[in-house]
């Protein structure tokens, strides 16, 4: 019965006149969404502004277990539109995700090597060894690897390997066509605690672009990147592994598949390791 009788007392003074004065809102505007660093203009390359690190910005990707290769179709099919197209969207049970952050080189071991980086990323999906970039409008270049820790992921096996001159990765426009080959000397260099001289090669050719189907995603027009890396140690055999990635406006690489060593063919039927954006 209280609270009845309070309710009636309020509701007998709302029905005087109000001399408390009304306060004036401003009009609701609906919020914009945020704006986008890079819009894919869908032109048909890949220009430096869309190709630019973002830092501190973790990217996921399904990679095959290092203990299982995977079967892939690197020729892919042409639709009947005449389109190219590639379908990578299969969805494996062991797949695993892998994390990928670029960040700065600022607090890194190994910074003091690389005075000119821009940015750091795993160089595999462990992030055992780590890969150093430097970034501009003309390209984006491999300046060289270390290991995530001096020391190695088991406390034996350090990394540092510095190129003379860098690598250069991404030639700015990427397009249909670009071909390069850019070759990077070590010298003094230590690899998995040894030490190490030699001289790798990337030779890169954009040859294709076309729709990219992955489990998520589907790539209107995402170019073929082919990259044959051939290590020649100046003691040992020489090595030489084949990679092909495919890489989408804004986005940057949405899949790559790495052949075994040695492997002959572009278009290599088994990938010693298949990522793909998850």
């Amino acid at each position: 019965m209280l609270r009845c009788t309070i309710w009636l007392v309020l509701a007998v003074t709302a029905c005087g006149d109000n001399k408390t004065p009304q306060p004036t809102h401003q009009p609701y505007e609906a919020g914009g969404l945020p704006q986008l660093s890079c819009i894919p203009n869908l032109d048909g390359q890949i220009d430096a502004d869309e190709l630019q690190p973002l830092l501190d910005n973790p990217v996921h990707y399904l990679v095959s277990p290092p203990t299982e290769t995977r079967a892939v179709d690197l020729v892919g099919a042409v639709d009947a539109q005449g389109h190219q197209t590639w379908d990578f969207g299969s969805d494996y049970a062991s797949d695993e995700v892998a994390t990928i952050t670029a960040t700065t080189i600022q607090g890194k071991w190994y910074a003091s090597s690389f005075p000119g980086a821009t940015f750091v990323a795993p160089f595999d999906a462990g992030d055992t060894i780590e890969a150093v970039y430097a970034y501009d409008q003309t390209a984006i270049t491999l300046l060289g690897l270390a290991s995530h820790d001096p020391n190695g992921p088991n406390g034996t096996d350090g990394t540092l390997v510095v190129y003379a001159p860098p690598i250069s990765l991404y030639v700015f426009p990427l397009h249909v066509g670009s071909t390069y080959s850019s070759s990077g000397t070590i010298t003094n260099g230590k690899l998995r605690g040894l030490p190490y001289a030699g001289t790798d090669t990337y030779d890169i050719a954009v040859d294709a672009s076309g729709e990219l189907t992955l489990e998520s995603y589907v790539f209107t027009q995402a170019l073929r990147v082919r990259t044959t890396v051939t290590v020649a140690p100046s003691a040992g055999q020489n090595v030489v592994t084949r990679q092909t990635s495919f890489l989408f406006e804004c986005f940057g690489e949405v899949a790559r598949a790495t052949s075994e060593p040695n492997e002959t063919n572009d278009d290599f039927t088994t990938a010693a390791e298949l990522r793909r954006l998850e």
